[in-house]
């Protein structure tokens, strides 16, 4: 049994996947959630949510918030941290092993999730389990960030987001897996987004193409051109990074 002053590596991967797929707001000693996993790896709920807000306090994306979360991440945790970012394929795939250690069945990846991934991040059914691990990862982080909503409708139906590429897949296998280069959009959204219909000007506003502008088609007013200049809803963490967004409206946007 591990001490309760120390904590294990297999129990830090827990910790990271559960940070990377649970919104911020609900980091706390109270949620069932965190109860649940905390008894599984064998931490008391103060010590696992604590575990996670140091893990926010060395998030960029959080620390840019004015949300410091608290200052005792560990240098284990900034290592892991590092480690996250230089490989994040590797990673995902040790959290996926750890989570299988402790037997954790809701953490585990669902054959109807990893094809939704693979169908959405530009590969295909026949891409290798580690490649599926990454995506389904990808996924429920981008999804997380954004509470589970669509970052320019609100739609809060699952079944009907998609993590985007902000740069795609094909063009920067680097940052792939990195869910600051992913918004939570809507399928309709996600298709728009990615043919260069719409995208997201400099102060994260809506930009809608006017080569695709047309007043006699009502449903394309309603459902895309209606959201022109408005804000989007901005992600708790993993927020889309400025030259990302640069490049989009650059090299996909249609002018």
């Amino acid at each position: 049994m591990a001490t309760k002053n120390s904590w294990t590596y297999n129990q830090l991967l827990i910790a990271f996947n559960l940070y990377c797929q649970m919104p911020f707001g609900k980091m706390h000693k109270n949620n069932p959630e965190i109860i649940k996993y905390a008894e599984i790896i064998d931490r008391t709920p103060s010590a696992l949510a604590m575990k996670l807000v140091n893990i926010a306090s060395i998030d960029p994306a959080i620390i840019s918030t004015g949300r410091s979360g608290l200052k005792g991440a560990s240098t284990l945790d900034r290592a892991m941290w590092e480690e996250m970012q230089l490989d994040r394929d590797a990673f995902a795939n040790k959290m996926q092993q750890a989570i299988n250690t402790f037997e954790i069945p809701e953490l585990s990846l669902d054959i109807d999730e990893l094809y939704d991934a693979a169908n959405y991040t530009g590969s295909n059914k026949t891409i290798q389990s580690t490649s599926r691990v990454g995506q389904t990862f990808f996924r429920r982080s981008v999804l997380s960030a954004y509470n589970n909503r669509c970052c320019i409708t609100g739609l809060a139906n699952t079944k009907l987001l998609v993590a985007s590429h902000i740069v795609p897949w094909r063009i920067d296998e680097t940052n792939r897996l990195n869910p600051s280069n992913g918004l939570c959009l809507s399928m309709l959204h996600d298709k728009a987004f990615d043919m260069g219909i719409l995208t997201i000007a400099e102060n994260m506003t809506i930009s809608v193409s006017k080569k695709y502008t047309s007043h006699d088609d009502l449903f394309f007013n309603s459902a895309i051109l209606a959201y022109e200049g408005k804000p989007i809803f901005l992600p708790q963490k993993f927020s889309p990074l400025a030259d990302f967004l640069r490049y989009h409206r650059e090299c996909i946007f249609k002018k």
